[in-house]
């Protein structure tokens, strides 16, 4: 609790990002990842090594884009600072143990920012996401853009501003977020890799699926190049008898992939 209280209290965050939730997600996530080191492990180490295929696959060293860096925890931040002249790590909030990560190396920028274009929108006469994307990742000089296990994140804090006020969001808010990244990601000119879960599965001790959740809100994505599963919260976490497993899906080269479905 004093770690966490800690965090609250130091980590640098804009005023408006703090108050819709940012930092309070982002304290809760680096909790759970103490807690369930062991249980991610696998997970983790899939994931950096979907993002190193992608780095030997970028033809050009310039610049690399990571969106939702966040703990860093599933990205090879050491080879891409050795693969290319620059690295961005894009997020909301980033906490102190990031920070000290990004600070080894002088090419790495921190870039903070409401990623999924909608957080600031809702209640301000709007729901339509935005598209940041193109100010984050559309340079000519980016070769490689990483969505770094995010996706399935992105509606959750705009859907909660509905929920504090009292209202129903449009029914499919949060789709209209998960496809405006999607499809923001298919318009840009560098290489892009896509790292997501899709569906949460709840089992109890003698392996009975007990409930399933849609992260996507009802999208449905391509075959992708390597799938796996990640156990989000292991038995004792969540509950004591049941436990969360995430389906993963990882895309190398998500423009070849994803046909553009938004003008």
């Amino acid at each position: 609790m004093l770690t966490e209280l800690a965090h609250y209290l130091t980590t640098p965050v804009p005023r408006a990002l703090r108050r819709l939730g940012y930092l309070r997600e982002s304290v809760l996530l680096l909790a759970r990842s103490r807690r369930c080191r062991a249980a991610w492990a696998d997970h983790l180490a899939a994931a950096r090594e979907t993002v190193a295929r992608a780095c030997q696959a970028t033809r050009e060293g310039r610049v690399a884009v990571i969106l939702g860096s966040g703990l860093l925890d599933d990205v090879p931040l050491a080879l891409l600072a050795a693969t290319f002249r620059e690295v961005r790590l894009v997020d909301a909030v980033h906490l102190h143990p990031a920070r000290r990560m990004a600070r080894r190396y002088p090419h790495v920028r921190l870039v903070t920012a409401e990623i999924s274009g909608s957080a600031h929108r809702v209640g301000a006469g709007t729901t339509d996401p935005a598209d940041p994307l193109t100010d984050l990742c559309g340079g000519a000089e980016i070769d490689l853009v990483v969505s770094a296990n995010l996706l399935s994140q992105l509606p959750i804090v705009p859907l909660d501003g509905f929920e504090r006020r009292g209202e129903t969001p449009p029914p499919d808010f949060g789709r209209r977020i998960v496809q405006a990244h999607l499809d923001g990601l298919a318009r840009l000119s560098a290489r892009v890799c896509l790292v997501t879960d899709l569906e949460q599965v709840e089992e109890d001790r003698d392996g009975r699926v007990t409930g399933r959740l849609d992260l996507l809100h009802g999208l449905r994505l391509p075959p992708p190049d390597r799938a796996w599963t990640w156990e989000l919260a292991p038995f004792g976490e969540a509950a004591r008898h049941r436990r969360h497993r995430h389906r993963v899906h990882a895309y190398d080269d998500w423009c070849a992939v994803w046909p553009m479905r938004t003008p």
